[in-house]
């Protein structure tokens, strides 16, 4: 059997295999868990409160929860345009100065291996108060947790709680946590929302209701959503500070200035 670099073929393979079911079995227990939860008592165009069914974590929320426009967006950690999109949402936010507001749950996407890791790291560390700083962490530093298993893993997600927290953090119970049933209900809650809105890919944004089809637009190459009567219309990909110039169109029209 040929060698690579003192494996051989086939044992890389077969670490591959195992890493991919892993990562699917992990996913399938995430995704199951929301068959038990009556989603028609949830809006799901509202931020939703702590409950049972989302393991007592509500939504997590970028900027002003009291501001006045509110958009819905799905992303997976391990998603690299949405750890590309995640400083323009930042920013956008910033620039807004209150008016805007960024939901953000998760949509895993089911070949990545270690999205499940992540976010329930990401959850870990928002029971602690820094969920922002750690999902910002997670995108930031993206390509060196990417292909990451078992305790290397380990050690750069508990290197980033350390790095958000200033040390402060409690880093025993955040690996608990990474692994409570809370922490899982809540991932699978909000996956069962996307399933429901219908994402079908990641990063996904939503207003009023309405997808913001910010890459993949019409036959015609056109995109556009209706807020406050005014209808934004839009052409080709959204991407980088034309972005951030879309949202602040449609944050415009739906205060009507």
């Amino acid at each position: 059997m040929k060698k690579l670099k003192g494996f051989s073929v086939a044992g890389v393979i077969v670490g591959v295999i195992v890493v991919v079911l892993i990562a699917i079995g992990a996913y399938m227990v995430i995704d199951g868990n929301n068959k038990a939860t009556n989603y028609n008592d949830y809006d799901f165009y509202s931020i939703i409160e702590p409950t049972k069914d989302n393991g007592n974590i509500g939504d997590h929320i970028k900027g002003d929860k009291d501001a006045p426009v509110v958009i819905f967006e799905y992303a997976d950690y391990q998603c690299s345009g949405c750890a590309s999109y995640n400083p323009r949402v930042n920013e956008v936010i910033k620039e807004l100065d209150g008016k805007l507001a960024v939901v953000y749950r998760s949509f895993l996407l089911s070949y990545h291996q270690n999205a499940t890791a992540a976010a329930s790291a990401a959850e870990a560390a928002g029971l602690q108060g820094y969920w922002k700083e750690y999902a910002d962490k997670l995108f930031e530093e993206q390509s060196e947790w990417f292909y990451a298993t078992g305790s290397t893993r380990t050690e750069y997600f508990n290197k980033y709680f350390a790095d958000v927290t200033n040390g402060k953090g409690d880093l025993e119970k955040f690996n608990a946590d990474i692994k409570s049933e809370a922490v899982s209900k809540k991932i699978s809650f909000d996956m069962g929302i996307g399933k429901r809105v219908d994402v079908a890919g990641t990063p996904a944004f939503y207003i009023d209701g309405q997808f913001i089809d910010w890459a993949d637009n019409d036959e015609n190459g056109t995109g556009s959503v209706t807020v406050n009567g005014k209808t934004v219309t839009w052409e080709g990909a959204q991407t980088g500070d034309k972005f951030i110039k879309l949202i602040k169109e449609i944050v415009a029209a739906k205060l009507g200035e």
